[in-house]
């Protein structure tokens, strides 16, 4: 972490680029530019100054070569300011910051049309089986109660189970001995 001294002088240094940028560097090929931030060293010896530009690529790099060429006038009015003993070198530095915020934006963009289009399938789309895969109890229909009482043995009810009676457990048993 920079201590306070490091980072008041960082800010002056690019209060006074932005206002140099704006007021006294007349070159052509400078577009529109915005400092956007200013890191120096520990030591207070070298200065990076990130900065954006409005327009094209072309616009970036005619911006570049006249802050290249503008460097020396920028950090002799910096030293000048500041009153330090030790002028710090500077370089400028395009900011990518801009251009990794419009690709997550193409991305969140890509992610959100990607969901609308599944969202629209999931809409149209229909069961393999049936709508409501869980077992139900059985409704008795109109065909179960011309169900003829004939048909029903005696263990035999309409819910479903099947329980032996008392005969059918005895002979049962009688087969498992003999097996033996």
């Amino acid at each position: 972490m920079p201590s306070p001294r490091v980072l008041k002088l960082a800010d002056q240094i690019r209060v006074i680029t932005a206002q140099m940028l704006e007021r006294r560097i007349k070159d052509p090929r400078l577009g529109f530019v915005t400092v956007t931030d200013v890191r120096l060293t520990g030591d207070s010896r070298e200065a990076t100054v990130f900065y954006t530009v409005l327009g094209s690529e072309a616009d970036r790099a005619g911006t570049a070569a006249a802050l290249a060429s503008a460097t020396g006038l920028i950090r002799s009015q910096v030293g000048k300011q500041l009153g330090l003993r030790h002028t710090p070198s500077i370089a400028f530095v395009l900011d990518a910051v801009p251009d990794s915020a419009r690709h997550l934006e193409d991305l969140l963009a890509e992610a959100r049309s990607g969901d609308e289009a599944v969202a629209a399938q999931a809409a149209a789309a229909s069961y393999a089986g049936e709508p409501d895969p869980y077992r139900k109890p059985r409704e008795i229909t109109d065909e179960d109660d011309d169900l003829d009482e004939d048909e029903l043995d005696e263990d035999d009810e309409l819910d479903g189970t099947d329980e032996p009676n008392a005969d059918e457990l005895d002979g049962a048993g009688a087969d498992d001995a003999d097996r033996r």
